[in-house]
């Protein structure tokens, strides 16, 4: 049995969703997103709550059943408050920037990198060396915040890279003499 899919999931005050055979709605403040659920799992909404259960007792069914249940409860937790992500540029001469709609970044090579912002994400950077990814869908959102820290991924003898703002970079010490 799913610990996680058994769990119902509460609509907060502010968002409505609607549940059209297996697709999924959730509209609210921040936005709307979709979800078609698996078949193999069906959704019900009862008052302020919404349901999984899987179809069968089969493998792939309670497999199912807990992923879909996590993604409609991010896809509510998304429209009533957005997911962020902060990441850390350090390095001599690291920094950020928006210029229009795409982050500029100067991470150390011969050339700067021009990174398009993503439909449905904003990217801020409050300092230089600081870049904060939101949106409402939480995949996005890390999947964005991955795709810069890909860049220059950080490195264990000085740190030197694009972290995320609670990574711990373990430290490997240097050549002896």
């Amino acid at each position: 049995m799913s610990r996680i899919g058994k769990k119902p999931i509460a609509v907060p005050q502010g968002v409505t969703v609607t549940v059209d055979g297996q697709a999924v709605k959730a509209k609210g403040p921040k936005g709307e997103l979709e979800f078609v659920v698996n078949e193999l799992c069906t959704v019900a909404l009862q008052e302020n709550e919404v349901s999984v259960t899987p179809v069968d007792n089969s493998k792939p069914a309670r497999s199912m059943w807990g992923m879909s249940r996590t993604r409609i409860a991010n896809m509510i937790d998304g429209v009533a408050n957005e997911f962020s992500k902060s990441l850390e540029l350090v390095g001599v001469g690291y920094r950020a920037q928006m210029k229009g709609s795409s982050l500029n970044l100067a991470l150390g090579y011969s050339h700067e990198i021009d990174f398009p912002v993503p439909e449905g994400v904003k990217i801020a950077t409050p300092k230089p060396t600081e870049i904060v990814v939101t949106g409402n869908d939480k995949q996005k959102v890390g999947q964005t915040a991955a795709e810069i820290r890909a860049f220059r991924p950080p490195e264990p003898y000085k740190g030197k890279g694009v972290k995320y703002a609670d990574e711990y970079i373990f430290r490997k010490e240097g050549k002896k003499k």
